[in-house]
């Protein structure tokens, strides 16, 4: 009787090692197959800028995972940064711009943190940057010519190749 009892509770302790095994690995796998978010940059530094200047500049999020991901919310941290972004789902590979307005009529340096909040589960909240310096007697920004803002948009898209690239490894 002893013998009879303690093979099946070897048995079943055998049972339950394969059983949390196999959870494991399947944890591992539903997690190697997520969304998952990157971008382009983390800080967008605007240099010093004269006051009332155009404040408003993009970052590219992508998914580089291979489920939908979606951006739940994006917060600043003070009233002076206004983010807009969309919450309709970016599908893997895929990108989508979140839009970011600063206040440029405030003088001085400044560092705004603004997080964004998505259902990648290894990153659900994200950090990014903007700074620059609001300074009366910053030199007139440069209007670039049609060529130049060509060749400024190739640079962007080739350093966005580079970056997706390098986050792929």
């Amino acid at each position: 009787m002893f013998h009879k009892i303690y093979l099946t509770n070897v048995l079943t302790f055998k049972n339950m090692k394969k059983l949390i095994a196999g959870i494991a690995l399947f944890g591992t796998f539903a997690l190697a197959s997520a969304q998952t978010i990157t971008f382009d940059k983390t800080t967008f530094d605007y240099g010093t800028i004269k006051p009332s200047a155009d404040g408003t500049r993009f970052f590219t999020v992508t998914n580089s995972g291979d489920k939908p991901l979606i951006l739940s919310n994006v917060k600043p941290s003070c009233g002076c940064t206004t983010p807009e972004f969309s919450q309709d789902p970016i599908m893997p590979g895929k990108s989508a711009k979140i839009k970011v307005g600063y206040n440029t009529a405030i003088p001085g340096p400044f560092n705004k943190m603004i997080e964004v909040f998505s259902n990648d589960p290894a990153n659900s909240r994200s950090v990014i940057y903007i700074k620059g310096n609001v300074d009366a007697n910053a030199p007139e920004p440069k209007v670039l010519t049609p060529a130049e803002q060509k060749e400024a948009a190739k640079a962007e898209k080739k350093a966005a190749k580079l970056a997706k690239k390098a986050a792929a490894k």
